[in-house]
């Protein structure tokens, strides 16, 4: 007979942004941002799955079994062998959704987590279990690492799964996210605007680069700039997103070490200083055009995080 979960059970979630690629760390790379949506599943009788959301996504993304959060609960709960019970869940979302900050990783990673609360003291999730049931639904681990995490990861693949490195960024490193009100870029889409090949020297360039920008990250922030130089992925994207390329390019001339977070079309900034993040900002904003909202982030240490709440209470 399965496993199941008592009406009542609760769990909360807490689950940050994230930004991957950091230039020229294609598809290996991922930072976890203090920004957060919030999620909270019940169990109750029943076998329907119904969401209500707040915030980000509100009366656009679907609020039954399909939303992406529900997916990842029940792809868990099958996984581990235990019956998908009646479900109310309610999201507070506040991560920007076609943006290229992780939204789909943090409804990935947040259902995942919502299970694990759930099924505590029904199933035992490993780290590694937690990672390959997220790096099966999202399809690569640069982004659910760091979600699930926290800090700077450095994932890769092998046969026997995704794996991860966490490591903790210099306290001297601040940045911002340029975030446009208006335009969206599909991961989908970003990633089939890549070539199959690419020229051999362009490889090097980018495996130096990404050597010297975990070193810049952890250890010499002022590297930042040359660190974050790219020839893999950003300028073949660049004509699908030419306002994110052309404030890259000038906050570049201007000495930042500016890249496209993730798939874009958002703009991801480090500096080696609170006073020159803020002088990053003032330049998006001088250019005059509300287009930008610029958010001052910082990395978040700790990533996914769950509370049980076995009565339900407090919800």
């Amino acid at each position: 007979m399965a496993k199941t979960v008592p009406v009542g059970v609760a769990a909360h979630v807490k689950v940050p942004a994230t930004t991957a690629n950091l230039g020229p760390g294609f598809d290996t790379l991922g930072l976890a941002l203090s920004l957060y949506d919030e999620l909270t599943a019940t169990v109750v009788a029943g076998s329907t799955i119904r969401l209500t959301i707040h915030g980000v996504g509100e009366g656009e993304v679907p609020t039954d079994e399909t939303n992406l959060v529900a997916q990842a609960l029940v792809a868990t709960f099958t996984k581990f062998g235990v019956s998908v019970p009646g479900l109310e869940l309610v999201c507070h979302n506040r991560v920007p959704q076609g943006r290229g900050m992780g939204s789909s990783s943090a409804a990935i990673v947040g259902g995942i987590m919502l299970a694990k609360g759930l099924l505590d003291g029904v199933a035992e999730i490993s780290s590694q279990e937690l990672l390959d049931i997220a790096t099966d639904l999202e399809g690569h681990p640069d982004n659910v690492a760091p979600a699930l995490f926290g800090g700077l990861s450095i994932a890769w693949t092998t046969p026997e799964g995704p794996k991860h490195k966490k490591l903790i960024v210099h306290r001297g490193v601040s940045l911002l996210v340029a975030v446009p009100r208006h335009s969206t870029m599909s991961t989908k889409v970003a990633r089939s605007l890549q070539p199959k090949n690419v020229p051999h020297e362009d490889a090097i360039f980018n495996v130096s680069r990404s050597a010297l920008l975990i070193a810049a990250l952890i250890q010499s922030p002022e590297l930042l700039h040359a660190a974050t130089e790219d020839k893999l992925h950003q300028e073949y994207r660049a004509e699908a997103m030419p306002a994110t390329n052309d404030l890259i390019h000038s906050l570049r001339d201007a000495g930042f070490a500016a890249v496209v977070s993730g798939a874009g079309p958002s703009v991801l900034v480090l500096t080696d200083d609170p006073v020159e993040r803020k002088r990053a900002a003032d330049l998006i904003e001088a250019g005059g055009s509300d287009e930008w909202e610029c958010l001052m982030l910082a990395v978040d240490f700790k990533g996914a995080t769950v509370v049980t709440l076995p009565d339900g209470s407090g919800l």
